[in-house]
């Protein structure tokens, strides 16, 4: 082979590889189906071929959700970054800064004001992919926010929950959101404002033994795992197999664990209904 037919070739290889990136296609993580990422984005994540609802990050969230042109995010005081000094593997700060470089957030719970179909509400996200969702002093005080600012604002408050559980870098720090979420609730119920709370995968440990439970409705993504222990726990516990389809969203809709499983395409109309119908709208 030439000098020219090699350089030929490898010039046709480069412009291959610049022609076809990498994240041209998506593969769903249940059925297996490539889809073309366009259109996976497109239908809001959800798998064409078996409805699959992939996890999405919290500005997809709010765009979603938010009429467009009426959200504007609240701002929320941030605690220090190590108050226990904790060391595992890494250094805390250095998980703290890996996360907030892949995610552009400063912690995992993101608050946002607008108007969903026409009807103000304040919206809390969480987001998985600033380690796994997990509860930390962060989210606590932004849960806070989200709640006195829709007190300030007199209209409901939406929390859309996706956490691992308890941020065990902060130790009992964490673990102390769990009441002060739950007297949060409590302001927004003497002020007689609606608490609604949007299931989504995965919903697990601290967050569902606390704020995540004690919505006065409570709405799932499909096939959305919500749990407080694992189910391998669970299994090794009490020496028994667990049901299918166990602490999914159709399994806690069945056991009245939740109140409905809502497609994402119709989430944001089930939220104006409900909003209106719960503000007598």
């Amino acid at each position: 082979m030439s000098w020219i037919t090699r350089s030929r070739q490898r010039l046709t290889d480069f412009i291959q590889r610049r022609e076809t990136p990498d994240n041209l296609w998506t593969k769903c993580r249940n059925c297996g189906a490539m889809l073309y990422t366009r259109e996976f984005e497109a239908n809001l994540s959800v798998c064409i071929e078996c409805g699959h609802h992939e996890r999405i990050g919290a500005h997809a969230r709010f765009a979603m959700l938010f009429d467009e042109g009426t959200m504007t995010r609240l701002a929320v005081d941030l605690p220090p970054d190590d108050p226990l000094k904790f060391r595992d593997q890494k250094r805390y700060p250095d998980r703290l800064k890996a996360a907030r470089a892949a995610t552009g957030e400063q912690d995992a719970l993101l608050i946002a004001k607008g108007a969903i179909r026409g009807r103000e509400a304040v919206v809390g996200v969480q987001d998985f992919a600033f380690m796994g969702g997990s509860m930390g002093i962060g989210v606590g005080s932004a849960f806070v926010t989200g709640a006195r600012a829709a007190i300030a604002a007199h209209c409901p408050f939406v929390m859309v929950t996706a956490a691992g559980g308890a941020r065990m870098q902060e130790g009992i720090l964490s673990l102390m959101q769990m009441p002060a979420t739950t007297v949060a609730i409590q302001e927004l119920k003497e002020a007689h404002l609606p608490y609604i709370v949007v299931l989504t995968d995965p919903t697990t440990g601290g967050v569902t033994a606390s704020y995540a439970m004690l919505g006065d409705v409570h709405i799932a993504e499909p096939g959305a795992l919500i749990g407080f222990a694992g189910a391998r726990v669970i299994e090794s516990t009490i020496r028994e197999k667990l049901p299918e389809g166990f602490q999914r969203a159709e399994y806690l809709l069945e056991h009245g664990m939740v109140d409905m499983v809502v497609k994402r395409h119709d989430l944001a109309d089930t939220l104006g209904r409900l909003i209106g119908l719960l503000m007598k709208q």
